[in-house]
Formats: structure tokens, C-alpha cells, sequence
């Protein structure tokens, strides 16, 4: 895992032990979403897709007896090699930013690049450094039953 951060935008990347299509799907999966968008802290989330360019999302993640709701609008839908889409929430101060994912195959594996751009604050960098740190994890323990590579 490395994370590289340049004010105001955020790059983590993870390797997942799967083939880059079943890794690009779990993205446009509402359950998929639910299931492994939990950064550290979360008990469990809600999610609903319309996973088509100019669709929306809204995942809701639930924990410390509050809610966080995160909105956005897929800009891109590239299968299997990326996704662009705006992401609103609390910690973006309800200005929309930008995530791009990207998914490169490497062998057996796939190398999942999220950049996060357009983050209002410092706050922000850092809890979405973390967040998308805990939610890759949180998706290669799905993708792959633990072996996340």
C-alpha cells in the first residue's frame, strides 16, 4: 500500500489478488458497495447505483450513532479500466470533488488507483486518506475472502 498526498487532491493504491473486472464491478454494486465501503469506525452501509455516466450514487455509511451520506455522479464508466465521479459529503463541505479510479491488471492481480482531487482542507485530506485506505482493504478482504493481496 502507498499513499501519496499533494494539497488538495489524495492518490492511494492497493493491489487486490482479482481479475480487474470483478474488482470494476464491485464499484456499480449496490450491495457490493454496501458491503466494503466501511472506513474504520463504520458498523455498516447503505447504498444505491445508477451505474450509467450521468448516474447517481448515494452511499450511506452508519456508525458512532450517526450517518454520513455521500452523494455523487459518475462522469466516467470505463470497464474495466476506470471510473471518474463527483463525491459530496459532510468532510467535502458539501462541494463536489472529484474520484477517479483506476484499475491496472498486474498479473494475477489488479492495482487499484483512487485519486481524490479537489478537497477542500487539510481536515479533509486526511480523513479521506484514511477512509480510502480502509475502504481498499475492506475491498480486497470481499474481492477475495482475505487473501487481499
Amino acid at each position: 500500500m502507498s499513499v501519496a498526498i499533494a494539497y488538495p487532491k489524495v492518490t492511494v493504491r492497493r493491489v487486490i489478488a482479482a481479475p480487474r473486472e470483478a474488482v470494476f464491478d464491485a464499484w456499480l454494486d449496490a450491495d457490493s458497495l454496501a458491503a466494503w465501503m466501511l472506513p474504520r469506525g463504520m458498523t455498516h452501509a447503505t447504498a444505491t447505483v445508477e451505474p450509467r455516466e450521468g448516474g447517481a450514487y448515494e452511499i450511506v455509511m452508519h456508525g458512532a450513532g450517526a450517518s454520513y451520506v455521500h452523494t455523487g455522479t459518475y462522469r466516467v464508466i470505463d470497464r474495466p479500466h476506470r471510473l471518474v465521479f463527483t463525491w459530496s459529503s459532510d468532510a467535502t463541505k458539501h462541494r463536489p470533488t472529484l474520484v477517479t479510479v483506476e484499475l491496472r491488471a498486474d498479473r494475477r492481480a489488479t492495482e487499484v488507483v483512487v485519486t481524490h482531487e479537489q478537497l477542500p482542507d487539510a481536515d479533509a485530506i486526511r480523513s479521506h486518506t484514511e477512509g480510502w485506505t480502509d475502504v481498499l482493504d475492506q475491498l480486497a478482504v470481499r474481492i477475495t475472502g482475505g487473501a487481499g493481496g
